[in-house]
């Protein structure tokens, strides 16, 4: 049991830096959408319409570069240090084209925003320039990512939550002045939001770029060539890793953006009660997802070093460490949930929905912690072709499927609105997180020599 135990202290050590980096990160959508809000409704919603679109795009770049972590994780664990600094350098190199395609697809975003039914034409035009702005943030935001991976496979997750911290305290004054006009700025409302948040990306990227710069324990990570040409051959491993991440990250994404859409038409309170669990259930989201990653890095150090048997027992510590902190975070929403829904909304009617739909967030949170955690496992193990066929299966194939007959058909039984589409949910991710444990049950019983030729690719 000791080796559990230390092992246990170790992923804490790396994952509650992640928790706090994380956190950080939704605070800053939390900051943009309130003090948009406060200049008007319009300016509050395009904002949330503009964000809809952003996310789908800049996480599926984001999934590919996640692809990094394992092999730098790999790279320290084998005493390889030096070949990390090569590595992240094509990274950057990857980020700098994924950069192109996530600013073209944005360019264009107000052909899709124009073709939503109904929408206000002033909120339109709002959220395309909100977009318009925050696109050119788009590399910020992912060589930030790339060197943040760089620094978590070396076990160093604590940098990019200071960084993370900053970036959110320099987002209040910097959207003070451009959404509001200060200091000779003019006052862009909602468009000052993607003006500021693109600021930050950049200055994130540049504060985290010079501490590893200046970092003694860094001195090594160094690339053999300091202006390198791109190597096609590396970037595309990268990309065969990183591209199934990135599927299963748009495959989810693209779920509750579904549901939500589904959503839409049946009433106010209907909406109103789905978006407050679903916006609470994202934020207790942040502690498995953050065990994921921990379980990467150690995973994928312990493969490194050659040790099937460490990178197991990582792998099954950190699910236990994850079902522990999602148990007391489920009870919190049981016995709380009515009390959090009116944080959100005073509405008898709202709060008796989100209360009901909070119980059925409670239960699946423990299968939404296996199932995470598990990515991140296979992840480490280089396994992430799984990850893809998993995801698809689970929430397209059987999750959506699943809820919308229950919520919206009388073929199972009698209709049951938002709540059917939760059911739907619970299906979708306990089946995620059946398959993820099966699959790596089934990678663990392969001789430890094929383990480790899979995870040095």
């Amino acid at each position: 049991m000791r080796k559990y135990f230390k092992e246990a202290k170790q992923l804490l050590v790396l994952a509650i830096p992640v928790i706090l980096s994380q956190t950080s990160q939704t605070a800053m959508g939390f900051v943009d959408t309130t003090m948009a809000g406060s200049v008007s409704a319009t300016d509050m919603a395009a904002v949330a319409i503009g964000t809809s679109i952003w996310l789908p795009v800049i996480l599926f770049a984001l999934g590919i570069l996640m692809a990094i972590t394992p092999t730098v994780a790999h790279f320290a664990g084998s005493g390889r240090r030096n070949k990390v600094g090569d590595h992240v350098q094509q990274g950057l190199w990857l980020a700098t084209f994924l950069s192109i395609f996530v600013i073209a697809i944005i360019w264009n975003a107000g052909i899709f925003i124009r073709a939503m039914s109904g929408i206000d034409p002033k909120m339109a035009d709002i959220a395309e320039r909100y977009l318009h702005a925050l696109m050119w943030g788009a590399p910020g935001f992912l060589y930030f990512q790339v060197i943040r991976d760089q620094c978590d496979g070396l076990s160093k997750t604590a940098p990019s939550m200071v960084f993370g911290f900053i970036g959110l305290l320099c987002n209040i004054p910097i959207n003070y002045i451009f959404i509001y006009g200060h200091f000779g700025m003019p006052a862009l409302g909602g468009v000052g939001c993607g003006v500021a948040t693109a600021s930050v990306y950049w200055l994130m990227f540049l504060g985290l770029w010079l501490w590893t710069k200046k970092s003694r324990s860094l001195q090594d990570i160094r690339p053999t060539v300091r202006w390198a040409k791109p190597n096609f051959r590396v970037i595309a491993r990268i990309i065969t890793l990183g591209l199934p991440i990135a599927s299963a990250l748009f495959f989810e994404v693209t779920l509750f953006a579904v549901v939500a859409i589904l959503v839409s038409p049946l009433g106010v309170v209907e909406v109103a009660g789905h978006q407050i669990a679903l916006n609470f259930s994202s934020l207790m989201f942040v502690i498995p997802l953050s065990m994921g990653i921990a379980s990467t890095i150690r995973v994928g150090y312990q493969l490194g070093r050659g040790s099937t048997e460490g990178a197991r027992v990582a792998a099954w510590t950190s699910q236990a460490v994850g079902l522990c902190f999602v148990c007391c975070t489920a009870i919190a929403t049981v016995v709380f949930r009515h009390d959090i829904a009116r944080l959100y909304n005073d509405n008898p009617a709202v709060v008796a929905l989100a209360g009901q739909l909070m119980f059925l967030a409670a239960i699946y949170q423990c299968s939404d912690s296996v199932q995470v955690i598990g990515s991140g496992i296979l992840r480490g193990y280089k396994d992430t072709r799984a990850i893809f066929f998993i995801t698809f299966i689970a929430y397209w194939l059987l999750g959506l499927p699943c809820g919308y007959i229950l919520a919206l058909t009388d073929v199972v039984v009698p209709r049951m609105g938002p709540a059917g589409f939760w059911c739907g949910f619970i299906i979708g991710l306990t089946s995620a997180a059946i398959m993820m444990v099966s699959r790596i049950i089934t990678l663990q019983k392969k001789p430890p020599n094929v383990i480790l030729t899979r995870a040095s690719r």
